[in-house]
């Protein structure tokens, strides 16, 4: 069993990557998606790529990866289970309360998003637990018996269990719990203290029902995909990806689905990083672009920047995931006209079905449309051939948008480009300029089907200067998955000062770490992983007393002392001092949420470093084709094949760089430049 399989599920292609661990081959293979059951795709997927390997079975792959947005899908289009809630009396209506804020302040119609357990099914029990952890009420369990018994009668297919203060007291939680199973045998149970022991009881309460809300559709598609893997004789164990870029078995991600909100891009970040890391890029922003929309995130020191929450249609979700932030921006996006007769592009999608224009089942006009009508993209075929493409319906689409706008069609499809191009722009400054970081001191990482085409001009717009394409970027989620360790979160709030007393609040905190140690001892031993691969890495949360914002800081493993503290508040003045301009000496500090993440190392595949072949890439040259330049018209440029390209090679822009899995576009004054690991770095010109 040498071969590792890695799987990516996206809006419209299924990307699969195989890894001989023989012979370090890499094998690449798209399929269409199949939003209806996305599993099908991935065996179709996976049985495909055998095929071209060259006739292996289920049974030779020794390791199978998955990323899914099974989860996120049935958030965003409220396709989950029926949601019922217990919480402590009084708080029946925090879900909707929420926060005091106003996202749109002067929005007098702005509508909040509808809660995802009605009103009906949100019932309260009689308990209290203070503030210092000290049970002030104890459990009245009748009233949870009653409160299971309604819920029951009322079809519920899932509970939250969301109780004040119980990331410092889960006892009444856990047999709530117990009461639970008793009365609603198959349901999904999620409990607070064990989804997110936490403090903010709203951000607490929104992720634990959205845990409750997704589990069971999650659990269903993965139970049904392990079955049908396991027909088709795959004898691994499978495992899906987390939001914090990390896999765990399936049975495990069943019963914290709302762990795997990002699952989809999180590994193309890890990979991503693997790579630039070793080609010496270490500092990169990554730019995921596929069909339906545009991921981007930020790697410092060959590390991806990590956030503990982010909200999804307008609805906390705290947990654990790499900081990616998401734009409608994607080559299926759609080009309309609005009321003002300006020109948008997105958020909405063709999709897989009917995809753009040019796949020959839709009409109207997408990004990738406008691609094939300024012959960026190839306007005859894609994936080597295996899909024809319609350049008459992509000039008509567009054709319909430049008859509104009042210009040329080829006027119009760099209009598209530019718009698209400005929306992806403002999602990099989130993750760069809004975070203290500039843009022009990092390298362009672009992958997804769609983003080599754009990254260019997308660079030109940030000041970007270099840009670097991996082998695999159309499938690199699905490489990703190969990369990438098992990982598992763990946390506990406990607000105190650290500045006062530093022996003693050492002390305390490594009470909480050793409690946090002996829980992710018992996982590892759950996962089997063997004692030389397992590693921790721990963060505190801290703030000034009286913020209502902590910042995360590394803390270095070993015991915390007085003098590991004191290094623990200088990290924290000048991270503090990069994000805001400024620091607080003698202002009290406080710690409030410890972490810990267990890292389980996994064999891992490594693209092999390759001899320089020299600088004249001819023959890769697979011949010409006219190009539509914004200010030159159409002119031809080279096009090459990616596959025939040699570490050394060099070559100019205007040009084309093709591949199965997607195509670099090199603009007028790029220089392009094949590395050792048969990267593409281009060093962005104009």
């Amino acid at each position: 069993m040498t071969l590792r399989i890695g799987v990516d599920t996206g809006g419209t292609f299924t990307d699969v990557v195989a890894f001989d661990e023989e012979t370090g081959a890499l094998h690449v293979r798209k399929v269409s998606s199949t939003p209806e059951d996305p599993g099908l795709a991935i065996v179709e997927g996976l049985e495909r790529i055998l095929e071209q390997i060259g006739g292996r079975s289920p049974a030779d792959v020794g390791y199978f990866a998955h990323g899914t947005t099974v989860g996120t899908n049935a958030l965003l289009t409220h396709r989950g289970a029926r949601t019922g809630v217990i919480t402590t009396r009084g708080f029946r209506d925090l879900l909707e309360l929420g926060r005091g804020r106003r996202p749109r302040l002067y929005d007098l119609q702005a509508d909040k998003p509808a809660p995802f357990a009605p009103r009906d099914l949100r019932l309260e029990v009689t308990e209290r637990v203070r503030h210092d952890g000290s049970i002030e009420t104890p459990l009245d369990e009748d009233e949870a018996r009653a409160a299971a018994r309604t819920l029951r009668e009322a079809g519920v297919e899932a509970v939250a269990v969301c109780l004040l203060y119980s990331f410092l007291r889960p006892e009444h939680e856990q047999r709530i719990g117990e009461i639970l199973a008793e009365e609603l045998p198959g349901a999904h149970i999620s409990l607070s203290s064990r989804v997110l022991p936490e403090f903010r009881e709203y951000e607490r309460l929104s992720t634990v029902v959205t845990n409750a809300y997704v589990g069971p559709v999650v659990a269903e598609y993965l139970a049904k995909l392990r079955q049908r893997l396991a027909e088709r004789g795959l004898k691994a164990v499978p495992h899906v990806t987390q939001s914090n870029g990390g896999i765990i078995p399936f049975e495990a991600a069943e019963e914290l689905p709302v762990r795997m909100v990002l699952s989809g891009p999180s590994t193309g970040v890890v990979g991503a990083a693997g790579i630039c890391a070793a080609a010496g890029h270490p500092d990169i922003i990554t730019f995921d672009m596929g069909g339906t929309s545009s991921d981007v995130s930020l790697v410092q020191g060959g590390v991806p920047k990590v956030t503990t929450g982010m909200e999804l249609d307008g609805r906390p979700v705290r947990t654990p995931m790499l900081d990616i932030h998401t734009v409608g921006a994607g080559g299926g996006s759609l080009a309309r006209v609005d009321a003002g007769g300006h020109l948008k592009v997105g958020p909405a999608s063709a999709g897989a079905d009917p995809g753009p224009a040019c796949y020959g089942k839709g009409s109207e006009a997408t990004v990738t449309d406008a691609d094939v009508v300024l012959h960026t993209l190839n306007p005859a075929y894609l994936l080597d051939g295996r899909m024809p493409v319609d350049e008459q319906a992509s000039r008509a689409a567009v054709g319909r948008i430049a008859e509104r706008v009042g210009l040329g069609v080829e006027e119009t499809a760099h209009g598209i480009l530019r718009v698209v191009t400005a929306n992806m722009a403002r999602a990099i400054r989130v993750i760069s300029v809004q975070r203290g970081y500039d843009p022009r001191d990092y390298t362009l990482v672009p992958f997804g089907g769609a983003g080599p085409l754009h990254a260019s001009q997308l660079a030109r717009e940030l000041g970007i200067r270099t840009v670097l394409v991996p082998p695999t970027p159309g499938a690199q989620s699905a490489l990703g998955l190969l990369m990438t360790d098992v990982r598992a979160d763990f946390s506990r709030t406990r607000i105190q000062r650290v500045d006062g007393e530093r022996a003693e609040t050492a002390a305390r905190l490594g009470a909480l770490y050793a409690e946090l140690e002996e829980e992710a001892g018992a996982w590892f031993d759950a996962e089997r992983i063997p004692e030389a691969d397992r590693g921790l890495e721990r963060t505190a949360e801290l703030r000034y007393a009286g913020q209502n914002y902590e910042i995360p800081v590394p803390v270095p493993a070993g015991t915390l002392d007085a003098a590991a503290l004191a290094t623990l508040l200088e990290d924290f003045a000048a991270e503090h001092r990069r994000l805001y301009g400024y620091d607080a000496p003698g202002e009290p500090v406080e710690a409030v949420t410890v972490r810990l993440q267990a890292v389980g190392a996994v064999p891992q595949a490594r693209l092999p470093r390759q001899e320089a072949a020299g600088e004249d890439a001819s023959a890769a040259l697979a011949g010409t084709r006219e190009m539509h330049l914004a200010d030159q018209g159409f002119v031809p440029v080279p096009v090459y094949r990616r596959d025939a390209l040699r570490p050394g090679n060099r070559v100019a822009g205007p040009a084309v760089v093709e591949q199965m899995d997607t195509t670099t576009v090199l603009l007028p004054g790029d220089a392009l430049t094949v590395d050792a690991h048969s990267n593409l770095v281009i060093t962005v010109g104009g």
